[in-house]
């Protein structure tokens, strides 16, 4: 067999293989091409790729099938279904608001509500104004300065004629000589009623000696006289009334104690609402919670702050406790009592802290005189009171390097 037609057979073998054993040339397929990686891509005819582009529905279509009548009810069943269920919500909603508990209403709030008390029990160690050696009435010449401490009120005295630890020449409706007249005391209302400072007197019958009662003989001879002097003040324009040693009134006299509270209240009106403050020198918390709620005071004022454990988590626990037990009890806080101010009771380094919590507190915060420049009592002299530092001058003392002059170019003089 020659080379010749070797050939030929050779074609002819080739050409009876199938078409798809083939190789694939781009002379022999002009709508594929081989790309460089081997695979091929095959090419449509135009015609057959915009036989496979959707276009979608014309207008006149949609408007066709939407108006058929499944589509109208699946429509109506839509929206029959969203008003239903926006109904059923509205229902909801309303029966949750009428079902929920209602909110505690907001208690009326009066004045000593809404701000501190500044105590000065020792009038004869606040304010000097002839420079004789002892304070006296002249207090409305520093109401500026009160004022400026934002105070709602002022607990002031006991002012009244008394002498230590007997009734004899005891009079609740005159005032002290050696602290001033009647014309001071009322210069002074006059002076704080313009700065809405309101004015509580303490009429703590033996303010001078250890028993603020006397005797439960006393009591049951004068229970009148009490009275006439509540009524005395409170019509001379004193805005409240205080009473030291509560606890010992209730054992002796608890009708005394219910009679005065009620005139007290008689006097309040809504323009200018009147205050009876109780003050105890009870110590324990369960005996002070026991009198608030025994008493019913609008005020009741005790050192119970600074009985508590000086540690946050234990005054923190001991705040809320005392809350919770109140019963809806309006709280007063303070750290110390008529005598003994606050910078003697605690350590230096935590008098800002008590501060702060004073005012922070729900409740009244009851500051001493002095309490907020850091005023000590004389070591060793708890029951004498200090004197008031204005400025640096006077006689010098245990106090002489503190004072309200200082203060104010030192805001932080402890």
């Amino acid at each position: 067999m020659s080379n010749d037609t070797a050939l030929d057979l050779k074609d002819v073998e080739l050409n009876e293989l199938d078409a798809e054993k083939q190789p694939m040339t781009g002379e022999e397929s002009p709508a594929a091409e081989t790309e460089k990686n081997g695979c091929v891509k095959v090419k449509l005819p135009e015609d057959q790729e915009e036989g496979l582009k959707f276009t979608g529905l014309s207008k006149e279509e949609l408007l066709k099938v939407a108006g058929t009548p499944g589509w109208v009810r699946t429509r109506w069943a839509l929206l029959i279904l969203f008003w239903l269920g926006w109904l059923g919500m509205l229902a909801a909603a309303i029966v949750i608001i009428v079902q929920a508990p209602r909110c505690q209403p907001v208690p009326e709030q009066s004045w000593w509500h809404k701000g501190a008390l500044y105590r000065i029990g020792a009038v004869a160690a606040f304010m000097d104004s002839n420079g004789d050696g002892t304070g006296d009435l002249a207090v409305s010449q520093r109401i500026d300065e009160l004022n400026q401490l934002k105070i709602k009120g002022l607990v002031l005295g006991p002012v009244h004629k008394s002498n230590r630890n007997t009734d004899f020449n005891l009079d609740l409706m005159a005032i002290d000589p050696s602290l001033g007249s009647m014309e001071n005391f009322t210069r002074l209302l006059q002076v704080a009623q313009k700065k809405s400072i309101r004015v509580v007197l303490d009429l703590t019958p033996n303010y001078k000696g250890e028993k603020p009662w006397f005797t439960e003989t006393y009591l049951k001879t004068n229970k009148e006289k009490l009275k006439e002097a509540f009524q005395f003040w409170l019509d001379k324009g004193v805005d409240g009334i205080q009473l030291s040693g509560v606890e010992e009134l209730l054992e002796m006299q608890p009708q005394l104690w219910e009679e005065l509270r009620n005139l007290t209240g008689n006097y309040s009106t809504e323009e200018r609402p009147r205050i009876l403050i109780g003050e105890t020198s009870l110590r324990d918390m369960g005996q002070i919670l026991t009198l608030q709620n025994r008493s019913a005071a609008d005020l009741l004022v005790s050192g119970v702050l600074g009985q508590l454990n000086r540690t946050g988590s234990a005054v923190s626990a001991g705040v809320e406790g005392y809350l919770r037990e109140l019963r809806g009890s309006w709280p007063a806080w303070a750290v110390g009592r008529v005598v003994g101010h606050m910078a003697s009771l605690v350590p230096q380094r935590l008098l800002g802290v008590y501060h702060t919590s004073l005012f922070t507190v729900p409740g009244t915060p009851v500051t001493n005189y002095g309490d907020e420049i850091g005023l000590r009592d004389e070591p060793g002299q708890a029951a004498k009171s200090p004197r008031m530092q204005w400025d640096e001058s006077g006689p010098a003392d245990y106090n002489q390097n503190i004072s309200v002059k200082a203060q104010k170019s030192d805001p932080s003089p402890y």
